[in-house]
């Protein structure tokens, strides 16, 4: 099959959507399909071909409701190019960007099969967008599959409620080939986590919105010792990366210390560093508060890590399903965005952290169901069926 996946970013660029649409590319061009990703421009970027899948790139940015950045010309280059193409299927990844919000007034024109991973509809509550999504029960109906990552979350419930007939439920998941190779860096040495620390472990990008507050405040309130808590995120300006390294600093010179002897990191870490800190932690703690199906848990099931987690995107079901987490207190806002309470959250990790049979046990079951279900090499399996059956 010849198959192009859009993605409002890709390689050498990093993030959630960026590692979704990698696995699947690149298992299926190993199964021998032909697989393009077109995806905005980046200047790190100097290959048109990546692990086997071809890359075109179009300098655009931006989103139809807020506005494209971008010359008019690039704008139709692209749309050119999905009119003008011989795939076989098209599938877009993701709502509110540029590469599906531009394909959507254009879906009855393209010739080959459509598919549509929304992950989530983050701007369904906003006013600005309720044009949008009243355009949305529409082109959902033009495409031949819709793909949703949980069985109960706003855009599948958007889908069932507008009578959109053609749905599919495809997990995410985690690489089996990253967490089963085996560990290489002392990672408690190199992060200087003393021997025998209870080590809770968060990863997410410092947008404002992954928990890195309300993690702070539950892990300083927690009456806890000997342990570290390890906030893996790239190196950023933003005013999450300021805030968390203020309170960072704040938390290391309080007198409590001389006494708990707990720690706070904060750092960013290679791939491969990241998966060896998952592997060492004893919790994994993800107070975040927007998502759609967080590819953290799959990677705390993986790496054996029992995890707490915000009711953020399908986390519920994901603890359903693997039985390897708890959910935090939480309070939804009207725009649907998950806060952790912060009180009794820390009751929470002082139960599990006092619990060491009941961490065991989540983190063997996480790691069945993960091994079961949830492997990328399985889940791109279910893609490839998908594909192939739109074609017959």
């Amino acid at each position: 099959m010849k198959i192009l996946h859009t993605v409002e970013s890709y390689l050498p660029a990093t993030g959630g959507m960026v590692k979704v649409v990698q696995e699947l590319s690149e298992r299926l061009t190993q199964k021998g399909h032909q697989l393009t990703v077109a995806t905005s421009y980046h200047p790190q970027r100097t290959q048109s071909m990546i692990n086997k899948v071809k890359i075109n790139q179009f300098k655009i940015k931006g989103k139809a409701v807020t506005g494209y950045q971008a010359e008019k010309k690039e704008l139709q280059r692209y749309q050119d190019f999905l009119l003008q193409s011989d795939f076989d299927i098209i599938t877009n990844f993701a709502a509110q960007q540029w590469a599906t919000d531009l394909a959507l007034p254009i879906l009855s024109r393209i010739k080959a099969k459509k598919v549509f991973v929304p992950t989530g509809f983050s701007g369904l509550y906003y006013p600005q967008y309720k044009q949008y999504f009243i355009k949305m029960k529409h082109w959902m109906k033009q495409y031949d599959m819709n793909v949703f990552l949980s069985n109960n979350y706003r855009d599948i419930n958007f889908a069932r409620e507008n009578g959109v007939k053609k749905r599919v439920l495809i997990p995410n998941g985690a690489s089996a080939e990253e967490f089963l190779s085996a560990q290489r860096i002392d990672m408690r040495k190199q992060l200087g986590i003393p021997p025998g620390h209870f080590l809770i472990m968060l990863v997410g990008a410092h947008t404002g919105a992954k928990g890195h507050r309300e993690a702070i405040e539950i892990f300083r309130k927690a009456t806890i010792t000997n342990a570290t808590l390890l906030i893996v995120s790239y190196s950023s300006l933003t005013r999450c990366a300021r805030q968390c390294f203020l309170a960072k600093n704040i938390f290391k010179i309080l007198p409590k210390r001389r006494v708990d002897k707990k720690q706070l990191i904060i750092t960013s870490l290679s791939r491969q560093e990241t998966i060896n800190a998952y592997k060492i932690a004893d919790l994994f703690l993800f107070p975040s508060n927007i998502e759609c199906s967080p590819l953290v848990l799959f990677e705390s099931m993986a790496s054996k890590t029992p995890f707490l987690t915000t009711d953020v995107g399908n986390s519920k079901e994901i603890i359903k399903w693997s039985k390897s987490g708890l959910l935090l207190p939480t309070t939804i806002n009207t725009q649907g965005f998950s806060y952790a309470r912060v009180d009794q959250s820390v009751k929470v990790l002082e139960n599990i952290y006092n619990d060491s049979q009941q961490r065991l046990k989540m983190a063997r079951s996480g790691y069945q169901a993960w091994q079961k279900h949830f492997t990328w090499e399985k889940i791109a399996r279910h893609y490839e069926k998908l594909y192939q059956s739109l074609l017959q």
